[in-house]
C-alpha cells in the first residue's frame, strides 16, 4: 500500500457474527432484532490496509505473551502529534492506558476525593457522568448553551462552578461529543484561565482530534499555555481515528511529574498498565502509515454529512441538524415535534426501527435530541434516514387525523 491507494468506503461489510457491539448486541440492548444500528461510535469501515497487514504479520508470529510499549509505540505517537497538531511531546509524558474511558475513571480517583465535585459540560459523552458517579463523586454541570444552532460555553457559570471548594477536576470534551464543536483558541484560553486560577486539573478528552471537518482546526488544550500544560491530562488514542476501539490502546499525556505519578499509581493498582500484543502493533502502524486513509475518510464523511443535511431538509424538515465541526457523530434536534423523550425514543425504535443514541443519555439538556453515527456506507445512512422519514410521516398523519375517524 502507498499514498496512491484508493479506499472503498461504499461497500457494505457485514459485521454480524463478529461479536460487534454495534450490530450483534442490538437485541440485548434495545430489545428488538430488526433495528438498523447507527448508534455507538465506531465505524462500519475496514481499518487502513497497513494496519491490517501489520496485525497479520504479528498474528503469524504465533506467540502472544505479555507485551510492553516499546520505542516504536512512543515514537509513532510523538511524530503524529507533532505533524498533525504542532505539539512536541516528550516520551516520558505518555502513559499507556487501555482506553480513554478507563483514563477518566483513573483521573477521578487520582485527583478528587470521595464526595468531591467534577465539572462537565452537558450534553456530553455519557461515560463522563458514569466515571464521576461510579467513583462516589458528584457532578458539577456547566451546561453548554445552544444559540442560533451552535453550542457555546457559559464562562460565567463555569467560573462559579470552579469556585466550589470541593471542585478539583474538570473533564473537557474537545472536540465535543455529541454536539460536534471544535473549541477555538479564545474559548480554550478562557476555560484554561478559570481552571488554573482555581487549581482545577483539566482532563481533556481529545480522542476525536483527528476527525476535524474542513474549515476547522483542533487545538490541543495543553498547548494553550505552560500553565494549561502543567494543569492538564490529555487523553487520546488512534481508536476513533482508525476504527481500532476493540484493540484497547490509548494514552494519557501528562507533563507534570507529580500528576503523572498519581495517575500511574491508580493505573498500576488497577492492574491495567500492560497493553495487548495487537493493540501496540495497530497503534504504531496507524500513526505511521494511516494518513492517506484518513484523508480519504474525511472526504467521505463530509459527503455523508452533506447527504444527511440535504435529505433532512427535504424529507424531515421538522428536524434541525446541529452542524458538526468535527467527529462522525451528528446531533439532531427533534424538539419541534413536541414529543416527550420517551415518545421520541419509541418513534425512533418502534416506528422507524433504527437504533440511535438517545439524547437524554447525554444529560437532561439532551432531551429531544438524537445522535446519529454517519461513519457507515452511504447506502446504510440512506436506509436509516428513509426509515426515519417514513416513521415521521406516519406520526404526522396520525396526529392530524381527527379523533374518532
Amino acid at each position: 500500500m502507498d499514498d496512491t491507494t484508493v479506499y472503498d468506503f461504499d461497500t457494505v461489510i457485514d459485521r454480524r457474527g463478529t461479536a460487534a457491539v454495534k450490530w450483534d448486541l442490538v437485541n440485548r440492548l434495545f430489545g428488538m432484532d430488526d433495528l438498523l444500528p447507527l448508534w455507538v461510535a465506531d465505524m462500519d469501515f475496514a481499518s487502513p490496509q497497513p494496519v491490517i497487514d501489520a496485525l497479520m504479520r504479528r498474528a503469524q508470529h504465533g506467540v502472544f505473551g505479555y507485551t510492553a510499549c516499546m520505542d516504536g509505540y512512543y515514537d509513532a505517537a510523538i511524530s503524529w502529534m507533532r505533524e498533525r497538531h504542532g505539539w512536541q511531546l516528550e516520551k516520558d509524558w505518555l502513559v499507556f492506558c487501555p482506553g480513554v474511558v478507563p483514563a477518566f475513571n483513573m483521573a477521578v480517583q487520582a485527583f478528587t476525593r470521595p464526595g468531591g465535585g467534577v465539572i462537565i459540560q452537558q450534553p456530553v459523552y455519557y461515560p463522563f457522568m458514569r466515571s464521576i458517579l461510579a467513583n462516589g463523586r458528584r457532578i458539577l454541570n456547566n451546561p453548554l448553551r445552544l444559540s442560533c444552532g451552535r453550542y457555546e460555553m457559559d464562562f460565567e457559570d463555569l467560573a462559579r462552578k470552579a469556585r466550589d471548594p470541593d471542585a478539583t477536576l474538570m473533564i473537557l470534551c474537545s472536540p465535543h461529543n455529541p454536539v460536534g464543536r471544535v473549541w477555538t483558541r479564545h474559548e480554550l484560553e478562557q476555560l484554561g484561565a478559570i481552571c488554573c486560577e482555581n487549581n482545577i486539573t483539566v482532563v481533556a478528552d481529545e480522542i476525536h482530534a483527528d476527525l476535524v471537518l474542513p474549515g476547522f482546526r483542533h487545538i490541543p488544550f495543553a498547548t494553550i499555555s505552560n500553565d494549561c500544560l502543567q494543569a492538564s491530562i490529555t487523553c487520546t488514542s488512534p481508536s476513533k481515528t482508525f476504527n481500532l476501539a476493540g484493540l484497547h490502546t490509548a494514552h494519557a499525556v501528562i507533563s507534570d511529574p507529580e500528576k503523572r505519578e498519581a495517575f500511574s499509581s491508580v493505573l498500576m493498582n488497577s492492574g491495567l498498565q500492560w497493553p495487548n500484543a495487537f493493540g501496540t502493533v495497530a497503534h504504531e502502524a496507524a500513526y505511521r502509515s494511516g494518513g492517506p486513509w484518513l484523508a480519504q475518510l474525511l472526504v467521505y464523511l463530509q459527503g455523508n454529512l452533506q447527504f444527511l443535511k440535504a435529505f433532512i431538509a427535504k424529507h424531515l424538515p421538522q428536524v434541525q441538524v446541529i452542524e458538526p465541526e468535527a467527529t462522525y457523530l451528528v446531533w439532531l434536534d427533534f424538539r419541534a415535534l413536541g414529543l416527550e423523550w420517551r415518545e421520541l425514543k419509541a418513534l425512533m425504535q418502534e416506528q422507524a426501527r433504527v437504533a440511535l443514541d438517545e439524547g437524554y443519555i447525554f444529560g437532561h439538556e439532551g432531551r429531544g435530541f438524537e445522535r446519529i453515527n454517519i461513519a457507515c456506507p452511504r447506502s446504510i445512512l440512506r436506509e436509516c434516514l428513509e426509515r426515519m422519514a417514513e416513521a415521521l410521516r406516519r406520526h404526522v398523519d396520525t396526529a392530524d387525523t381527527p379523533a374518532g375517524l
